[in-house]
């Protein structure tokens, strides 16, 4: 089975991990900051603040904006539930903004339809890997007083404006789970321009502590003081060590993943398969190679003859307001975003990874083909 998506390691790698099993620090260690500054660097950000997962990113920025009970926070329907559920970790209120229907990013105009008295933030979603229209974004954002946070968990390595990811919105939240960009096995990374916010960061991710164990050591004191509501959200010295080493082959991974999306741009041009469409201002990561089949196609009857035939395609993602608990919760059903409704019916993510070989390319696109000969009926 060739999978959508996996993790790409190497001896480095591994001996990166294996050094720290061996030294004196597993977690809360020297490693920690030293991928912070380094992520830091590669992204263009003044500030990088490491966390346990891509969930726990998003978490730690809505809680650093204060977000409360009854506050409302726009978000998109085309993504993971983590988007919408940091919302509701906080008490808020997600709501949901449609997609443009050629990208599936969150619409602007979608968004300012979206905006009440209280409404705090918006969190944008690069879909697939694609950046969002920060600048209109931004822009909106600043004439509402609003906090905009980029949920960039698809998206490292990418561009918009030719700016990097990371230096977009008052807060991006990364993901390093294996089939993202670059993997710690688990991790996230929140940047931010603003000092005050990565020290809030900081706090938050260990309990609300305001000395850590560095500090109080080099105070010689055991004192320490909880000054807000925190997690356990500490990324260990043995993740750290896997991400520097993964972090110096970002531009070869985002290289070899666009290669990838080039052949399928190139194979399927001329078929009834429609990639999703690019912006000409942004370069894209490829976290996800999604396709529509063509209408009337039978998605179910595609994904199963795919997976019989090896290629192990998915589906990103549900409409996140169509799962129960947001039925259950808020009331939220059927017909309210219906660009995200009508894309969920027809789309399929593709495999896309940077150990992904040109032959499994070539397989992939001589399966998906074959689907629109006979319409995937049966």
């Amino acid at each position: 089975m060739i999978p959508y998506g996996k993790q790409t390691l190497d001896a480095d790698d591994i001996e990166a991990v294996v050094s720290v099993l061996r030294s004196d620090y597993l977690t809360t260690g020297p490693l920690v900051e030293r991928f912070e500054h380094a992520f830091a660097r590669v992204v263009g950000a003044p500030h990088a603040v490491a966390v346990s997962s891509g969930t726990a990113a998003l978490h730690c920025a809505v809680a650093a904006l204060g977000i409360s009970p009854g506050d409302e926070v726009i978000v998109p329907p085309m993504t993971f539930a983590a988007t919408a559920n940091c919302v509701i970790y906080q008490g808020g209120v997600p709501v949901f903004a449609d997609v443009a229907p050629d990208t599936l990013l969150i619409s602007p105009e979608a968004v300012e339809a979206c905006v009440t008295e209280r409404t705090r933030a918006v969190i944008a979603v690069d879909y697939a890997g694609q950046p969002c229209d920060y600048q209109a974004l931004g822009a909106l954002c600043s004439n509402k007083g609003l906090a905009l946070v980029a949920d960039a968990c698809h998206s490292l390595g990418a561009t918009r404006d030719a700016r990097p990811v990371g230096t977009l919105a008052d807060l991006t939240a990364f993901s390093f789970h294996p089939v993202k960009p670059i993997t710690t096995g688990e991790g996230g990374m929140v940047t931010t321009g603003d000092a005050a916010m990565a020290t809030a960061l900081r706090t938050i991710r260990n309990h609300g502590i305001s000395a850590d164990h560095r500090q109080r050591s080099e105070q010689c004191s055991w004192v320490y003081e909880i000054t807000r509501t925190g997690f356990n959200y500490r990324l260990s010295d043995i993740h750290c060590a896997l991400g520097l080493s993964q972090l110096g082959k970002l531009a070869a991974f985002t290289e070899r993943r666009t290669q990838i999306a080039a052949r399928y741009q190139e194979a399927f041009a001329t078929s009834s398969v429609q990639p999703l469409a690019l912006s000409p201002d942004a370069s894209h990561s490829y976290h996800l190679f999604v396709i529509r089949l063509p209408a009337g196609m039978d998605r179910g009857v595609a994904f199963k003859r795919l997976h019989a035939a090896g290629v192990g395609v998915n589906v990103h993602y549900i409409p996140v307001y169509l799962h129960p608990l947001y039925r259950d919760l808020l009331g939220y059903g059927p017909g309210l975003c219906p660009n995200a409704e009508a894309a969920y019916e027809r789309i399929l993510s593709l495999p896309v990874f940077p150990s992904m070989t040109d032959r499994q390319v070539e397989d992939v696109i001589c399966e998906v083909l074959k689907l629109t000969e006979d319409g995937a009926t049966g």
